[in-house]
């Protein structure tokens, strides 16, 4: 139990003692906690905490630990936030339960601030791609909007320096849809790697451009070979412009920020880092829902538009 401080008298302090359960001057810190939940949006944390006597870091410390019963709306923004990592803010949240349950997207938005279910906050990395001794025409020129499947193509090598050892993520993401259509992971960033990643793409329908930056594992001979003999046409990012591979730029860090970056402990397998990869790609194709796809995953997104 605490004091009930006193402060000065002003129309702040009426408005929430008037609002407030309390027997003369003493009141329940449980009762507190609970007071301010209900009210940090209509009080600030200061006003609350100097008008009740108790410190910030005692409120944040208990604000979460009352024993109470989730609505069946509750549990199962719960159960979207849960599944998915944490990832989505309300909005993708509202965009996946709308299709079940009738509710405002300001209500999910509210459950989600007040239950500490908001998206978590990225970390970004960044890697410098290679040596460049070579280079083809950016014929992409930041243009990614594709009308089928396989017409434009963008592939890039990004680190993976979370395990035992050094590992290399090589990928080749259809900007048509943002699906992750061919991948492997190596102890070495080689050419052999990324024409490995290549061969997994058994056709291209005519036309199709693959884009990449300018390291040399993409300028290699072995790369521009299989590349011919697949019929596709090169596009090439400017020399330092990574944001002309934009696509899988973002997807890496998405990668990065949503697994590794939220570990907080050492991974101390490379088998671990490569299933933490493999069920991120998984989950991305088939679950991971995106805005300009109208909130569905890149799959869903490609089986509709087939329809």
């Amino acid at each position: 139990m605490v004091g009930f401080r006193r402060i000065k008298t002003d129309k702040t302090r009426t408005r929430i003692t008037k609002k407030v359960f309390f027997s003369g001057k003493m009141v329940m810190r449980k009762n507190i906690v609970s007071f301010m939940k209900q009210h940090t949006q209509e009080f600030s944390i200061t006003q609350l905490t100097r008008l009740f006597g108790i410190s910030r870091s005692y409120y944040y410390r208990h604000r979460y630990k009352e024993i109470d019963t989730l609505s069946d709306v509750e549990l199962r923004i719960q159960e979207l936030v849960t599944k998915n990592h944490f990832l989505y803010g309300y909005r993708k949240i509202h965009a996946l339960i709308k299709k079940e349950i009738p509710i405002g997207i300001n209500k999910v938005a509210k459950i989600m601030r007040n239950r500490g279910w908001n998206c978590q906050a990225k970390k970004k990395k960044f890697r410098k791609p290679g040596t460049i001794y070579k280079t083809f025409e950016n014929v992409i020129a930041k243009n990614w909007r594709a009308e089928k499947p396989l017409q434009k193509l963008t592939t890039d090598i990004t680190y993976l320096p979370f395990g035992k050892s050094m590992l290399y993520l090589s990928m080749i993401m259809d900007t048509y849809n943002s699906e992750i259509v061919a991948y492997k992971i190596s102890k070495h960033p080689d050419a052999q790697l990324a024409v490995d990643t290549l061969n997994q793409i058994k056709t291209l329908p005519k036309g199709a451009i693959l884009h990449s930056d300018q390291g040399t594992t993409y300028t290699s001979k072995e790369f521009f070979r299989v590349a011919k003999q697949k019929n596709v046409i090169r596009s090439m990012s400017r020399k330092g412009t990574p944001s002309d591979n934009a696509p899988i730029e973002s997807f890496h860090s998405s990668l990065k920020s949503e697994t590794f970056y939220l570990h907080k402990e050492p991974i101390g397998s490379n088998n671990i880092v490569i299933d933490m990869v493999e069920n991120y790609i998984y989950f991305w194709n088939n679950q991971r829902i995106l805005t300009k796809l109208g909130y569905l995953s890149p799959i869903d997104y490609r089986k509709k538009m087939a329809h």
